[in-house]
């Protein structure tokens, strides 16, 4: 990986997200989640997150681990939130949502576990 980025928009089923930088050390986000979408319930073997969110309000599910009870807590704007490796955890949007986010580089690390596109137990590019 290199330390310069070519800024790319990648369209997802629940809205798309930019990819602003890539580096050895961070992967920067912003992702766009349409009112009443959400992402995969998933977890990450390494990848630690932050997101941040910019716009609008979203019930952000976690659990400490893959089976644990899952918690929800609605975040609105200016509201962050950081995920370690191997917590569950799943976006839903309320309203449309903005959200920054900066994580460690491994962007392959994604175990779903639900997902209704379709997408469980498959790994995320």
């Amino acid at each position: 990986m290199s330390g310069k980025t070519e800024v790319r928009v990648v369209q997802k089923p629940w809205g798309h997200e930019t990819i602003w930088a890539v580096t050895d050390q961070y992967v920067g986000k912003v992702l766009h989640i349409k009112a009443g979408e959400s992402l995969s319930l998933q977890y990450h073997e390494m990848k630690d997150e932050t997101i941040h969110v910019l716009r609008g309000e979203m019930i952000y599910r976690v659990g400490d681990a893959p089976g644990a009870p899952l918690r929800e807590v609605v975040l609105r704007e200016g509201e962050s939130y950081r995920n370690e490796p191997g917590h569950v955890h799943q976006m839903q949007a309320v309203t449309d949502c903005d959200l920054l986010e900066a994580s460690t580089p491994q962007l392959d690390d994604v175990v779903r576990l639900k997902d209704r596109y379709g997408r469980e137990g498959t790994k995320a590019p």
